[in-house]
């Protein structure tokens, strides 16, 4: 895993930590946490980040509230821990 994807598996998970049980944070903070001026250009990190945390088990991938498959959601997506 390089440092990028590093970064952004730690900003997803230190995210998710301060939200409420439940709450949802968007691929997005998590880029703009590693690189606020930069943060689009990691967009596809961050998903593809995300991706394999979903793989994982340790976190779910929504649209508009839903567990989608990260390899076929298109649009805005959000994340959270596994509920349950």
């Amino acid at each position: 895993m390089d440092t990028t994807d590093r970064a952004l598996e730690d900003a997803i998970g230190e995210l998710l930590d301060r939200r409420a049980d439940g709450a949802t944070i968007c691929p997005s903070e998590a880029a703009r946490r590693v690189d606020p001026d930069g943060w689009r250009d990691l967009m596809p990190d961050a998903r593809r980040v995300a991706g394999r945390l979903v793989a994982d088990g340790r976190v779910e991938m929504t649209q508009r509230g839903e567990v989608v498959d990260p390899a076929t959601a298109r649009g805005p997506v959000r994340l959270r821990r596994p509920s349950g």
